[in-house]
């Protein structure tokens, strides 16, 4: 897995306190303060390679502090992500390095944070924020959804693995850090337009985050290994990012192979990949920390019993800071007809009731594989709540969070009617609007920040 950057304050908010703090940008003289103060929350030695890593990354973010007098008591850190979302990109800050004093809990400091940021959002025309979450039972109450899934998986190489189709017969090689990142970056970008849910990576993102020597969650990982498929001076057709362990006899434990990423153009140069990593010299296992779910390794594995699925995880946490803007910002995979009505605690003017009209794209055809079907641009008609105007009535009522967790196609709209999260007024709505969503691969992301 990727450096962690960020941790997450489990900081317990009282919404109701009548004290709030002072809110303002933490100027680059406080960088250090504000470094100690995460440090503080978040039990963490202050080591000199990694903090300077994490000074340069804070100096790189926008930042937002709470400050008690000209103490700082609070702080939250985004990255100026850009997310692919179907058939494009959007603005989408990623929140790191939230912190609450443990002397300033209870007093609604988070609320404040979060609520400035919604609030720079919607005037900067960001319409989407995102989060790995340490805990989901703080960030769904902020509006946060789950926009990506993942899973664990582990396969059992002290046997050759078994496929039902033929590896890509072209060769393999090892990359160095220059090589990765002049080859790599184009080809993670065209992943980015087949998926959503990935941010953009700088070549400076490639090198700081991806290409650390020294793990942060292990250090007796190996640096990381990068491995390509396909001829010298041709693009890759698949890539893999690595680390390695050796085992220990006298323990009984194998050599491991953990899996950070693993990006291919067809199943055919993924089966080369994987079964590259599953040859590896004095291993035993090999463990992929944040798989798609809909991973093809699943269905073209020759026995299940030896690829295993040992988990699925919420990745990504999404939140929709400007409903419409969000929604008109992507492409859609078939016609639509639909009104819902949204409710938002957190940031009212998301409230009301949008009318959603789909026409073809300029063009015609499909986003360029992230849509099932024909392309469709989307215009919205909002009334917000308590304002005079007549969009009919709603065929589906909506919390925003949970209008999070399907905008990008993640989680099905029908799913959470049956879960009684949303609400249908019209019989057939929640399908049409499902199939408005449908993206040809799931959303997902191991970008961990």
């Amino acid at each position: 897995m990727p450096e962690r950057l960020s941790a997450f304050s489990v900081t317990r908010v009282n919404l109701e306190s009548t004290t709030g703090p002072d809110i303002r940008d933490i100027p680059e003289a406080h960088l250090e303060r504000a470094l100690d103060l995460a440090g503080l929350v978040f039990h963490v030695k202050r080591e000199d390679e990694k903090y300077k890593r994490d000074l340069e990354l804070l100096r790189g973010c926008e930042r937002i502090g709470a400050y008690d007098g000209e103490q700082l008591v609070g702080l939250l850190a985004t990255l100026p992500f850009s997310l692919s979302v179907p058939g494009g990109e959007l603005p989408c800050p990623g929140v790191s390095f939230v912190s609450v004093a443990p002397t300033h809990r209870r007093r609604g400091i988070l609320s404040a944070l979060l609520g400035e940021l919604f609030r720079r959002c919607r005037a900067d025309g960001r319409p989407l924020t995102a989060l790995w979450a340490s805990e989901a039972a703080i960030y769904g109450r902020f509006g946060f959804g789950n926009g990506t899934f993942a899973a664990t998986v582990e396969i059992d190489s002290d046997r050759p693995l078994k496929l039902r189709i033929d590896p890509d017969p072209r060769p393999l090689r090892l990359l160095d850090a220059d090589e990765t990142v002049r080859l790599l970056g184009p080809a993670y970008e065209a992943t980015r337009a087949r998926r959503p849910g990935r941010p953009a990576r700088s070549e400076e993102w490639w090198r700081r985050h991806w290409l650390v020597d020294v793990d942060e969650e292990d250090e007796d990982l190996s640096p990381p290994r990068v491995v390509a498929l396909g001829e010298p001076g041709e693009e890759p057709a698949g890539y893999a990012v690595y680390r390695t362990k050796g085992g220990d006899d006298t323990e009984g434990t194998t050599g491991l192979v953990r899996l950070d990423e693993l990006e291919a153009g067809t199943p055919q140069a993924a089966a080369a990949l994987w079964r590259y990593l599953t040859e590896i010299d004095l291993t035993g296992t090999v463990r992929a920390w944040g798989r798609p779910l809909d991973d093809p390794l699943l269905s073209f594995a020759g026995d299940r019993d030896q690829v295993r699925v040992t988990g699925t995880f919420p990745a990504l946490w999404l939140r929709l800071v400007d409903v419409r803007a969000a929604l008109e910002g992507r492409t859609w995979s078939a016609p639509l007809e639909t009104t819902l009505r949204v409710h938002d605690d957190r940031v009212p003017a998301n409230s009301g009731l949008y009318r959603l009209r789909t026409t073809a794209a300029d063009g015609g055809g499909s986003a360029t594989g992230t849509a099932v079907g024909a392309a469709h641009d989307l215009h919205v008609d909002f009334v917000a709540e308590g304002e005079p105007g007549d969009a009919g009535e709603p065929d589906l009522t909506f919390a925003v969070r949970d209008l999070a967790s399907c905008c990008l196609g993640t989680v099905p709209v029908s799913r959470l009617v049956r879960a009684g999260l949303v609400t249908e007024h019209t019989p057939g709505a929640a399908a049409a609007l499902e199939a408005a969503l449908a993206t040809e691969l799931m959303p997902h992301t191991v970008e961990e920040f």
